[in-house]
């Protein structure tokens, strides 16, 4: 994902403050330990997390919580038509456990 120049500030404290509603409806399907790192040179986001099962938290996308965080959100960050973030799926090419 990519975050608008000059609006980490911004992007931290929503997340701070994040609903909760949103985090319920994580955890309750499976997620958890998200973290997401951020790139201050190219203003990219890197998300991770855990989860149960084969859902992750894009998988989530047409419940009305998580259209109304997009929406939210897409002030500060690069975004689909729809508001959802851009993003990339990445390939995991390493794992040690």
């Amino acid at each position: 994902m990519k975050l608008n120049p000059g609006c980490v500030d911004e992007y931290r404290k929503r997340h701070d403050e994040l609903w909760p509603e949103l985090h319920k409806l994580l955890k309750d399907n499976g997620i958890s330990e998200y973290s997401i790192f951020y790139d201050e040179e190219t203003n990219i986001l890197f998300a991770f997390q855990k989860q149960e099962g084969d859902q992750n938290s894009q998988d989530l996308a047409s419940s009305e919580v998580v259209q109304k965080w997009w929406k939210y959100m897409a002030d500060i960050m690069e975004t689909n038509p729809d508001d959802s973030p851009v993003s990339t799926i990445l390939d995991e090419v390493f794992y040690m456990e």
